[in-house]
């Protein structure tokens, strides 16, 4: 087996493992694609936009979007909630010379909040709205051809909500959210959802894809 197979595996094992016995509970939506048949997308799923097909054989089929066009597109999972939620997914792309992908997970459908990282400003960002407006940054050293794992928590607060965010590479997960924000207003009621931009025009892959109730506080 390619070490790099086996490595990807392996944190696949780990991050399964922490899911179970943090979230299990709790969890609203779960895909991994792993027993999905042929290419066409789950029913699950409402393609906003973009060809994406399931690719792969066994525990590496994932979602996939092909690098062209260079167009942002995205799909939808779960059911619509305000807050109190929490999205996850794992997301792979390369870079071609200075080309660089983009790609996010959000809440809240369309209009909602996301995480989303962007390589090539070297920053993890926690935007909203369907233009994106960034209301958070970080720095955030991507690395080509590894995998991404996301995580957005969008929680009732005082007034609003209260959202938080991180992105990291490998199987350690950060202990604490890498980006925060409170909003006055709560964002609209909507599914979860993942986003890519092929900029490199080279495929983007969308993975172990978890919609679960935020823990309680």
């Amino acid at each position: 087996m390619k070490t790099g197979a086996f490595l990807h595996r392996a944190i696949r094992a780990v991050l399964a493992s922490a899911a179970v016995v943090a979230t299990s509970a709790a969890t609203v939506f779960e895909e991994n694609f792993d027993k999905v048949q042929g290419e066409a997308v789950p029913d699950a799923f409402t393609v906003l936009d973009g060809q994406f097909s399931v690719q792969g054989e066994g525990k590496d089929r994932c979602l996939v979007l092909p690098g062209a066009p260079l167009e942002s597109f995205g799909v939808l999972f779960g059911t619509p909630a305000v807050s109190g939620r929490e999205v996850s997914a794992r997301i792979h792309g390369t870079k071609t010379g200075r080309k660089f992908p983009t790609f996010a997970a959000g809440l809240n459908g369309v209009n909602g909040y996301k995480v989303r990282v962007s390589p090539a400003k070297n920053a993890v960002e926690i935007v909203v709205g369907d233009a994106q407006e960034t209301k958070a940054t970080a720095p955030f050293a991507w690395k080509s051809g590894e995998w991404t794992s996301l995580r957005l928590r969008v929680t009732p607060a005082a007034k609003g909500v209260r959202v938080e965010a991180k992105a990291w590479q490998g199987a350690s997960e950060p202990p604490s959210w890498t980006l925060s924000l409170d909003a006055e207003e709560a964002p609209p009621s909507g599914m979860a959802g993942t986003w890519g931009l092929p900029y490199s025009g080279t495929p983007i892959r969308f993975d172990d894809l978890v919609v679960t109730d935020a823990p309680a506080k």
